[in-house]
């Protein structure tokens, strides 16, 4: 079992950085994949970027060279820091956790509340 809290959301200008927080809580983490999803109003839930349990990434085309992904396995966190932000990266975004390496939303077993960024134009 992992609980997954998300902190480090805000409102942000375009252009602007912000660093988002995934606490995780169980003695497992170091074996979990962990990804971030977004949700922006009226859009399903899509995949953001992930790290593996031994540190490999990805990243979705519409946030790769802006967003990256890390973990800390001795904190049980995970971070997304996230720059050059566009009004259009405006969404709740959610921590998961998976046992499996994949970008589909059904392969998280694991989800965190969610915490809002908001990027004005």
């Amino acid at each position: 079992q992992v609980q997954l809290v998300e902190s480090g959301g805000g409102l942000v200008q375009a252009g602007g950085s912000l660093r988002l927080s995934c606490a995780a809580s169980g003695r497992t983490f170091s074996t979990y994949n962990m990804a971030w999803f977004r949700q922006a109003p009226g859009k399903e839930r899509e995949f953001v970027a992930a790290v593996s349990w031994i540190g490999s990434n990805e990243y979705a085309d519409s946030v790769k060279g802006r967003f990256a992904i890390s973990r800390d396995n001795a904190k049980n966190t995970v971070t997304l820091q996230m720059n050059s932000l566009k009004p259009e990266d405006t969404a709740v975004y959610y921590c998961a956790a998976s046992d499996k390496w994949r970008r589909t939303i059904e392969s998280y077993d694991y989800w965190g509340q969610g915490t809002q960024v908001t990027v004005s134009s």
